[in-house]
């Protein structure tokens, strides 16, 4: 799942925990998720709350596919 966040300003507490149960379900059938376009402010958010590492974060929405089919190589 690729969630583009370019247009959001910042996530509160209930879009956090939506996040998080995102990953949990994408996590327990096999998937990834992918964020991009996240600013300081929301990737500061995911440093205090300790969820960064969930996440594979990309700047540009355009290496999220090239990213994806390459993330589990070596």
């Amino acid at each position: 799942m690729i969630l583009d966040l370019t247009e959001v300003p910042y996530i509160d507490s209930a879009g956090l925990g939506s996040l998080v149960g995102t990953y949990v379900s994408s996590h327990k059938a096999g998937q990834q998720v992918v964020l991009t376009g996240v600013n300081e402010r929301v990737a500061k958010l995911f440093q205090i709350t300790k969820v960064e590492p969930l996440f594979l974060t990309l700047s540009q929405p355009g290496g999220c596919i090239p990213a994806l089919t390459t993330s589990g190589e070596a």
